[in-house]
C-alpha cells in the first residue's frame, strides 16, 4: 500500500520547511509554499546553491503569521502577516527565477533589512501576489493555465521513503529526507518507482507526474550547519540515478484541481511511463 507519510511546505524559497499534517492544494503549489523569496540587488533569487546559510533560517506558521527565525539569532524573529500581502500594479517589481522574469512585491523594507543584516549582504524579501502568473515549462505543462510559485520548476515534488532508504544503503553516512526538500513523502512501493508515475491520486485528488526531478549541488548542503558538506549524496546518486545528463531523485507533479491532502491519505497510481535511467 502506498500512503502519504509526510507533507512539507517551504514558505520562503530555500529556507527551512514546515512539516504539516494537512495542506491545501492550489494551482501553484501547496498553500503558502514558496510564495516568498530573497533576491539580490539585481532582483535575482538567492538559494542554498550559492548561499548555503539560508538553510539556517527556520519557518513556522502561527496565528496567521509567518514566523522566521535563525539558528544563530535566538529570540530574534520576523513575523509576517499572512493577510497583508496585497498589491497593485504600481507595487510590482521584476525578479528572476532562473530564466523566468516574475512579478513580485517587496514585503517591506524593514523585513529586507532584517535579512540583509544577518546575511551581511543587501537582499530584499519579496512575495508572489495572486496576479503574478509564472507559467510552468510548456514542454511539461498539462494545460496552458498551469502555473508555479517561486519553486525551481514545478509546483510539487514527491519522493518515496524507499528511495531514500535505498540511497542511504549505498552511502557511508545516511542523509535525511530534508536534503531533497519534497512536498510529499510516501511509504510503500519499490525504490524510486515514483519516477515512472504519470497519473496518480493522493486521497481523492488527481496529480500528473511530469518529469523526474533533476538534482544539483543543493542536496550536498548540510541543513543543520548551513554549509556545503562535500560531494555526497550527489556523487553516489550520479552513479545509479541519471536520466540523460541529469542526476535525478523524486518526481515533479502538477495538480489537476484544488483540494486538501492529509498525512495518511492513500496514493493510487493509474498511469506510468518509462524514463531511461543510466547506471555506471
Amino acid at each position: 500500500m502506498l500512503q502519504l507519510s509526510e507533507i512539507w511546505i517551504y514558505p520562503v524559497k530555500s529556507l527551512g520547511g514546515i512539516a504539516v499534517q494537512s495542506a491545501l492544494v492550489t494551482a501553484r503549489g501547496l498553500e503558502h509554499d514558496r510564495r516568498w523569496m530573497l533576491v539580490d540587488e539585481q532582483g535575482v533569487f538567492l538559494s542554498q546553491r550559492t548561499t548555503p546559510e539560508l538553510a539556517l533560517f527556520g519557518t513556522d506558521i502561527s496565528d496567521n503569521y509567518l514566523v522566521i527565525s535563525h539558528k544563530d539569532q535566538l529570540g530574534n524573529t520576523l513575523k509576517i502577516d499572512l493577510n497583508a500581502n496585497k498589491s497593485t500594479a504600481d507595487d510590482l517589481i521584476k525578479t528572476m527565477v532562473w530564466d523566468d522574469a516574475v512579478d513580485a512585491i517587496e514585503v517591506g523594507s524593514s523585513f529586507s533589512a532584517w535579512f540583509s543584516t544577518i546575511l551581511k549582504q543587501p537582499v530584499r524579501l519579496v512575495y508572489m501576489p495572486e496576479e503574478s502568473h509564472r507559467k510552468v515549462d510548456p514542454n511539461f505543462a498539462q494545460t496552458t493555465a498551469d502555473i508555479n510559485s517561486f519553486s525551481d520548476g514545478f509546483p510539487f515534488l514527491i519522493i518515496g521513503q524507499t528511495a531514500l532508504d535505498d540511497l542511504n544503503a549505498r552511502l557511508k553516512e545516511a542523509v535525511p529526507m530534508k536534503r531533497f526538500r519534497p512536498n510529499f513523502v510516501f511509504t510503500g512501493g519499490q525504490a524510486s518507482e515514483e519516477e515512472t508515475w504519470s497519473e496518480l491520486t493522493i486521497g481523492n485528488h488527481l496529480f500528473h507526474g511530469v518529469k523526474p526531478c533533476g538534482r544539483c549541488v543543493l542536496v550536498t548542503v548540510d541543513p543543520e550547519k548551513g554549509v556545503l558538506a562535500g560531494k555526497e549524496p550527489l556523487l553516489t546518486l550520479s552513479k545509479y540515478k541519471r536520466s540523460g545528463n541529469n542526476v535525478i531523485f523524486g518526481q515533479n507533479l502538477i495538480a489537476a484541481a484544488s483540494g486538501r491532502v492529509s498525512v495518511g491519505d492513500a496514493i493510487a497510481v493509474s498511469k506510468t511511463k518509462i524514463f531511461e535511467i543510466r547506471e555506471d
